[in-house]
């Protein structure tokens, strides 16, 4: 019997068949959304055909992470410790947790890595949509594709969260109006996925605007979208704290509870900050908040270790390729610096403050044959999450320092769970 491991890895270097039929999806895609132009031609490479291949033991581990993150998350020790360093704001607390959180994973020799958490992780209604493009591309794959929920069935639960986030915020009422919230969302590159996400609840009967944030009005002790009473707003806002003059409303909206806002500043501080890495790479600080030695061992052995960005310039500058640069707040890569490509001219923007620097782990590889000869794509997991519970998960295939949407070949691609073979 060959082990998981063997075969995953065999796959992911010599598989290369097609898991996704792009055609069919986007047609599917445009059939729903109506583009001026066909979303194939203006999101080329949104969508990888390839699947990437991955052991069960990944996956179990990689769950057991996200419930180890979320048991340090219910400490009060720690939610005091990362809520201290965060604005006012985020000391705000709701009783909703915040809906698709998104852990980041490398897969290494040794298991999967945590890289990174986000609050507001994009991608999801994309790939709930991409499911019923999936094809099992080989044997491996085809029992996994056969157990897995339907599309239908993804939509099904990414409705019943937001209702429950609703819920757990106090409500009694049923939701009935949402707004998706972004800065200019019309110019975002994933605004189809906030389309893709208006139509379902639409369809489910939740009215549904997509609406800049400095656009959202207060009429009394309500927020109003498009002339609508909103119960809930999905943020995809990257102004995590509602610092900026155009995150005013939405920011008295979420001090006043006028509506559910979600996910919300809280959530970001608790989850997302690229400071909190540290703490979970670090055995002492876990120590110090408590909770139990194996949810302790598996975070300081999956996530990278991971330092504040200060001190001796020289000592940074020398032992540079062995560390990846984050702003403490940043999101989708923006500003961060793989070590061994940095100038010595961004090193010192750097090494001003506000960077965390996390040990460099590489990412997994997946192979495939062009007219060009061989290639590796780069390889991140994402695992979408809601209360400590995968939801779906997908890879994301790139090449560069840094996951993008702008590689041949790349793109969001599914993932296949391989079983042990006979």
């Amino acid at each position: 019997m060959k082990p998981a491991h063997d075969i995953a890895e065999k796959l992911n270097r010599d598989c290369q068949c097609a898991a996704t039929d792009l055609a069919r999806l986007g047609s599917s895609l445009d059939e729903a959304l109506q583009p001026a132009e066909s979303i194939t031609n203006t999101h080329p490479h949104l969508f990888a055909q390839m699947p990437v291949f991955l052991e069960p033991q990944h996956v179990a581990q990689m769950q057991r992470v996200i419930e180890a993150v979320e048991e340090l998350v219910r400490v009060p020790a720690y939610q005091d410790a990362v809520t201290a360093a965060a604005p006012a704001l985020a000391r705000t607390t709701r009783g909703n947790p915040g809906v698709f959180f998104g852990f980041d994973f490398h897969i290494g020799p040794d298991g999967p890595k945590l890289i990174e958490i986000n609050t507001n992780a994009g991608g999801a209604f994309l790939n709930a949509a991409v499911r019923d493009a999936q094809l099992a591309c080989c044997p491996a794959a085809a029992g996994y594709l056969a157990r897995l929920p339907t599309g239908r069935e993804l939509e099904q639960r990414i409705v019943a969260m937001f209702q429950r986030e609703f819920a757990l915020a106090g409500n009694v009422a049923p939701l009935r109006t949402i707004a998706i919230v972004d800065d200019n969302p019309g110019a975002q590159y994933l605004f189809p996925e906030f389309q893709l996400a208006k139509r379902l609840f639409d369809s489910h009967g939740i009215r549904t605007h997509i609406i800049d944030t400095a656009a959202l009005e207060l009429d009394g002790r309500h927020v109003v979208a498009n002339g609508d009473r909103i119960d809930l707003i999905y943020n995809r806002s990257t102004d995590f704290y509602l610092e900026a003059d155009h995150s005013r409303v939405l920011r008295l909206v979420y001090e006043n509870n006028f509506a559910v806002v979600t996910p919300h500043p809280r959530a970001h501080a608790l989850y997302a900050n690229k400071s909190n890495l540290a703490l979970l790479s670090s055995a002492s600080e876990l120590a110090r908040f408590g909770i139990k030695p194996e949810s302790a061992e598996l975070l300081v052995r999956t996530t990278p270790p991971t330092r504040e960005v200060h001190g001796c310039e020289e000592t940074w500058w020398r032992s540079r390729k062995d560390w990846f640069f984050k702003p403490r707040g940043g999101f989708a890569s923006r500003g961060a610096y793989r070590g061994d490509k940095m100038t010595r001219r961004v090193f010192e923007e750097v090494m001003k403050g506000g960077y965390i620097a996390q040990r460099f782990t590489p990412a997994g590889e997946r192979r495939r044959v062009t007219p060009a000869g061989n290639e590796a794509l780069k390889v991140d997991i994402r695992c979408y999450a809601y209360a400590g519970e995968i939801q779906l998960m997908a890879a994301r295939l790139y090449q560069g320092q840094t996951t993008n949407f702008r590689t041949a070949g790349g793109g969001f691609a599914p993932l296949y769970v391989v079983e042990l073979q006979s």
